[in-house]
């Protein structure tokens, strides 16, 4: 619970009263303490009968506590009401919450704009394996029954923040592009082939998804948000199987050249072990993101998890149910007893015509020598302008997108002496610009205190921030659906409207998204190491102006404490002894002045909850250092003594904190980016010059690193950390993964196509991808991110797919007797049609991921690449293919074969 002050009995002392009365805080205190005691003193026996005995009695009211006796002046008890006020009220405050709310407040119920009211924040966490939807949903019909008895009806409740209906909203987007993603498919098969290989999709999908969600189980995956992406993405490539079966077999049935049984064993045979290669390619470029370490590793793991399991699934579906149930469908077709439907495709007519087509743009390659090295310098061009798009800036890199979120979090960094007041203060000012911002529903104000445990807290520690000088501002917005800017915009918007008055406040804000981007301390984190404090933060500041002079990096600031007054009041021992008096009464009286004290509590039945008696020097008593001097205490022979006689006070500097990491002393300068910058490496690039102009107190330039903690601690030093150090990890994991990948899955072609030159020109379109995916990203002003990466590497597998097809299909036209020429183009035409039927199947479902911020990178890299690379790959394989059995000769095919 946030905000708020409890219920306490204070009894805050006079000190021109306490000393008319001869009265020391500490033995107020004393007196206190020793008036509200009660214990059972045992039993004794009264005519035969036990009876127990209580002695003493408990401070029950206020009223009490104003008659205890503090001490005796002119021979009449002083008692403690005499030199305090004593009220029944609620203790200081040590934090303030506010409820504002925004032009949109009608969309969550409210009244009306405009509401500025104190509140209370009850924050509720669910635990885990607990179903968050159901949990609030539990929660709400509790505090309705609590409305009346418990909850006065002047008492508003209202749910600021809701993240078990933002996960049933992300599940149930999900679940929707799931079904969509299966009609759409079906669909596609309908269209193109006909209602009969529609059909067995319909089968095949849910049964495979049903397998795959009980292998999901198993693995220990709950259904959320991950694992539901994992099936939308797989919708697309788990079909691929059964349609390459499906549609050989529809092919040879076609033909009419056997009886069903035997065409459809051997249809099923023809695409069997290249369709098992395909599969485990495929497997082979999922499984090992599931080994990345780091912070993608737990977040990404059921995707190659749930999608290489819906492969094997669908590759038994495939091989089992496909063949049974295209069998009895294409049966009636091949008796003659039902004629075809107009929606259904002539496969043989469409052969040739497709023949013809291909065989216009392929047999000029293959004939001429200097048309092929012409056609495969250009493809080789665009692979390499497509690389240089990141280099030049078109194509931007970051570790993850914006999301688009309906709340953001102003955090406020008052300097080190603001009081609680200023600081509050300094936070409503701010906050008055939600008032007019008409996306904005409603915001919570907490200053003195940090916000109620989100994402921010968890990674960047916000959690713990307390005291006078600190703020916290949570905004709520309108659903995505009912603005038009995302919250990105909205944030960089809120930061322009907000800075001057923050500036004008004196004090510093942080516009923090949730989530903010990858778990780390801010976008942008330059760590300096070096032997000294003073030396760490001569450098940081250097580094802090480099920041503060560079476009486009905002937010900044250090963890360096501004130099704040520290008043130091020692004990002159020698007097205070002489005096009689110790020096524990001493500190304890200036403890109780200043920070009160709590001898003990009222005990009243009624409470809910313990009310405490607190001890305190009033406000205005307490406002200057002198005026605590004036305090006396009790000496030995009975004279109160000043603490002025036996103390003085020395005015210093407050002793800065101090940080480690790694055992390392270490001082961080922090910054975010926005406008110029979305994505810190562009930042650090651009800061990388100044920083290294910078001189160090040993009169060296200062070293900087970026990959790896310094080892030599005797040398300033600065480290680049936060986001940057993170997507170094992750790419860099992988990119490792890659490498497996590649290793894999030429392992599995060598072993299949017995050669060790075969698997290089059938993996060859895997870099080719690139030549849609990066330009795609730029075009489309989307990042290339981690979960791009993830297409990336996923598509690896399933190009890999469609030449393993056409090498195939090359080399049973060459067992068949056909000539070299003539099988390169006839198995190009033969295979066009599964090809684009798989690859269309793909992009369908992952056009699906497109909406969601987060997985559109992913997304964006399978339909970008898929269409690109499979338009190359037609091409470049069947030219490659040529190439090498023109050099080696076709009799090495026979002797594989």
């Amino acid at each position: 619970m946030i905000g708020g002050r409890r219920r306490a009995a204070r009894v805050d002392f006079d000190s021109q009263k306490l000393a008319a009365f001869n009265v020391s805080i500490l033995r107020a205190y004393q007196a206190v303490e020793s008036f509200n005691w009660r214990l059972p003193a045992g039993s004794t026996s009264v005519a035969d009968r036990e009876i127990t005995v209580d002695v003493g009695q408990f401070l029950t009211s206020a009223a009490d506590v104003a008659e205890v006796i503090v001490g005796v002046y002119g021979g009449k008890p002083v008692y403690l009401k005499d030199v305090a006020t004593i009220a029944d009220s609620a203790e200081e405050p040590t934090d303030y919450v506010w409820l504002g709310t925004g032009p949109a407040a009608p969309e969550k119920g409210l009244d009306r704009a405009g509401i500025d009211l104190p509140a209370v924040t009850l924050a509720v966490a669910k635990k885990p394996g607990t179903n968050a939807v159901d949990m609030v949903g539990d929660l709400d019909r509790y505090i309705e029954r609590l409305k009346g008895p418990v909850i006065p009806s002047n008492i508003n409740v209202l749910k600021t923040r809701d993240y078990g209906a933002t996960a049933k909203e992300k599940s149930n987007e999900l679940l929707h592009h799931l079904v969509s993603a299966t009609i759409a498919v079906v669909l596609l098969m309908w269209v193109t082939l006909s209602r009969r290989e529609a059909a067995v999709v319909v089968v095949v999908i849910p049964v495979t998804l049903a397998l795959t969600l009980a292998a999901s189980y198993f693995f220990g995956y709950t259904l959320n948000r991950i694992s539901l992406f994992a099936l939308v993405f797989s919708i697309g490539i788990l079909v691929d199987d059964a349609i390459v079966v499906v549609e050989n077999i529809h092919r040879h049935f076609k033909l009419k050249w056997g009886e069903p049984h035997q065409v459809t064993t051997y249809a099923l045979d023809e695409v069997g072990n290249p369709t098992i290669l395909a599969t485990f390619a495929i497997i082979s470029a999922l499984m090992p993101l599931a080994f990345v370490r780091g912070l993608m590793g737990p977040y990404m793991r059921p995707i190659p998890i749930n999608a290489s399991a819906a492969m094997l699934f669908s590759l038994a579906v495939a091989f089992t149910i496909s063949p049974w149930l295209a069998l009895r469908l294409f049966r009636k077709e091949y008796n003659g007893q039902e004629e075809s439907s107009d929606d259904e495709v002539e496969v043989v007519s469409e052969e040739g015509r497709i023949s013809r087509i291909y065989s216009f743009f392929m047999r000029p390659l293959i004939r001429s020598t200097m048309a092929r090295y012409l056609f495969l310098a250009v493809v080789a061009g665009l692979l390499v302008a497509a690389m240089g798009t990141v280099a030049v800036g078109f194509t931007t890199v970051k570790m993850l997108p914006h999301d688009n979120k309906s709340e953001v979090q102003i955090v406020i960094d008052a300097p080190e002496g603001f009081t609680l007041e200023q600081t509050n203060a300094a936070a409503r000012e701010i906050a008055s610009v939600f008032r007019t911002m008409p996306e904005v529903i409603d915001f919570q104000i907490y200053a003195g205190t940090a916000a109620p445990f989100n994402f921010n807290g968890l990674v960047r520690h916000y959690f713990m921030r307390s005291g006078p000088n600190v703020a916290d501002i949570q905004v709520n917005f309108v659903h995505k659906s009912k603005r038009k800017d995302k919250s990105h915009a909205l944030a960089k918007r809120i930061r322009q409207m907000i800075l001057p008055i923050a500036q004008a406040q004196g004090v510093g804000i942080t516009v923090a998204e949730i989530p903010p981007g990858p778990p780390v301390l801010s976008t942008l984190v330059a760590e300096i190491y070096g032997p000294t404090l003073e030396g760490r933060l001569e450098v940081a500041a250097e580094v802090k102006e480099v920041f503060d002079s560079t476009d486009g990096v905002v937010d900044v600031d250090w963890f360096v404490e501004e130099p704040s007054e520290h008043v130091e009041i020692r004990i002159d021992r020698e007097k205070a002894i002489r005096a009689g008096i110790t020096p524990e009464q001493i500190v304890r009286t200036l403890r109780v002045a200043l920070a009160g004290a709590e001898p003990g509590i009222l005990h009243l039945p009624t409470a809910r909850e313990p009310v405490p008696i607190t001890l305190r020097l009033s406000r205005t008593h307490r406002a200057h250092i002198d005026d605590l001097l004036q305090l006396t205490v009790h000496g030995t022979d009975g004279r109160m003594v000043p603490l002025s006689e036996v103390s003085f006070v020395s005015h210093e500097s407050r002793e800065r904190f101090r940080y480690h990491k790694n055992l390392q002393p270490v001082t961080y300068v922090v910054g975010e980016v926005a406008d110029r910058y979305e994505a810190p490496v562009y930042a650090i690039l651009e800061m990388q010059k100044k920083l290294k102009d910078i001189t160090t107190p040993q009169g060296e330039n200062l070293e900087i690193i970026a990959t790896h903690l310094p080892e030599d601690t005797s040398r300033y030093i600065m480290k680049w950390d936060g986001e940057w150090h993170i997507t170094y990890e992750v790419f860099r994991d992988m990119g490792i993964a890659f490498a497996v990948v590649m290793v894999l899955i030429y392992v599995l072609m060598v072993g299949w196509f017995k050669s060790f030159v075969t698997p290089i020109i059938i993996m060859v379109p895997i870099p080719l991808t690139l030549v849609g995916i990066l330009p795609a990203h730029g075009g489309f002003s989307v990042f290339f991110t981690a979960t791009s990466m993830i297409g990336f590497i996923a598509l690896a597998g399933i190009i890999v797919r469609n030449s393993i097809l056409l090498v195939d299909f090359i080399n049973l036209e060459l067992r068949a007797g056909e000539k070299l020429e003539d099988a390169v183009v006839q198995a190009g035409a033969v295979r066009l049609v599964p090809i684009l039927l798989t690859q269309l199947s793909t992009i369908i479902g992952a056009s699906f991921m497109l909406s969601d911020p987060i997985f559109q990178g992913l997304a964006l890299a399978m339909i970008s690449g898929i269409i690109v690379s499979t338009a190359l790959t037609l091409g470049v394989i069947p030219v490659l293919y040529y190439m090498f059995l023109k050099v080696v000769g076709t009799d090495s095919v026979m002797e594989a074969g």
